[in-house]
């Protein structure tokens, strides 16, 4: 059984992500860190504590992050995801609270009480991350793998032309993850938007009239709207669960191991992930990028998983 801690913006995939952790039984989730990211971090901390009261999994920890990026301005994403981050699903305030420990300060527990036990799932902006490398550096030999929904290698952004919104958000984060030398994998949108669930595939929830099912209607039928309308993308993309999936299904990604970077500069090009292929600066590769995906595949099982766990 993997461990894990997600790192996460809760939004509509990330509380997606969190169901689909409850529903897989290959992996077991230790925490839940909240950074600011689709919704300011104090709004993530109530909708991760509401999705796990939902799926009955009050006992999983979850702890306040960083509510601002290291050097930019906030930058959150409610035309994607709705005012509290939740599209169209309304759930009832949390009876649980987070807990008194700061998520940088959980990472480092949990990491550092079972070296290369725990592995990161870092499904938002990289804050978080990047303060537990440079606060406690130690943890850098103790993570066993962290798994990264961010970026955009050979596809473009759906924040600029070029970047990727987790990495926009915190570009210079991203830069001090990527550099630090905690193994990692990249799960960008050039996978993430193959994994399209689309309308036909909502359907399927319809017929189990459960506050989880109803749940997964409202709140992805939220970005499906959006997607549609902003990008012409037809379907609600499974960023966040894929990144996840990475964690115990990697057979589902082609990954590569590659020379990893990011633009920190203040211009056209700030946020952009880039791989260098043809290695010019002869560079050793510092992670891996998953590059293409069994989408249908991913999907069919993510769907299963989310319908069995709904009923």
């Amino acid at each position: 059984m993997k461990r894990l801690v997600l790192d996460t913006d809760p939004g509509i995939d990330d509380a997606l992500t969190i169901l689909y952790a409850l529903a897989s039984p290959e992996v077991k989730m230790e925490a839940i860190t909240v950074v600011n990211g689709n919704c300011p971090m104090e709004q993530g901390v109530i909708n991760a504590l509401s999705v796990l009261e939902l799926a009955g999994a009050t006992h999983i920890p979850v702890a306040r992050g960083m509510d601002k990026p290291l050097l930019l301005p906030v930058i959150n994403a409610e035309v994607t995801h709705g005012k509290s981050g939740l599209g169209y699903a309304e759930l009832p305030p949390p009876k649980a609270s987070p807990t008194e420990k700061h998520a940088v300060e959980l990472i480092r527990d949990l990491v550092l009480q079972d070296p290369g036990q725990i592995n990161i799932v870092a499904i938002g902006p990289l804050t978080n991350i990047a303060m537990a490398v440079r606060l406690y550096p130690q943890i850098v030999d103790a993570v066993q793998h962290l798994y990264i929904m961010g970026g955009a290698i050979n596809h473009c952004g759906n924040m600029t032309p070029q970047a990727e919104f987790n990495i926009y958000c915190d570009p210079h984060a991203a830069s001090i993850v990527f550099h630090s030398g905690i193994p990692f994998t990249l799960v960008p949108l050039d996978v993430t938007y193959q994994t399209l669930m689309t309308r036909d595939d909502l359907n399927m929830f319809a017929p189990l009239q459960t506050p989880l099912s109803d749940f997964v209607i409202k709140a992805s039928s939220y970005v499906m709207k959006y997607l549609s309308e902003s990008q012409e993308v037809m379907g609600c993309a499974l960023n966040d669960p894929l990144a996840l999936a990475a964690l115990f299904q990697p057979n589902l990604l082609d990954i590569n191991h590659l020379v990893l970077d990011v633009d920190t500069n203040y211009g056209v090009s700030m946020g952009k992930t880039f791989a260098d292929f043809y290695n010019y600066e002869q560079k050793p590769e510092n992670g891996y990028a998953a590059l293409n995906v069994r989408a249908r595949d991913f999907v069919e099982i993510f769907i299963e998983r989310m319908i069995k766990i709904s009923q």
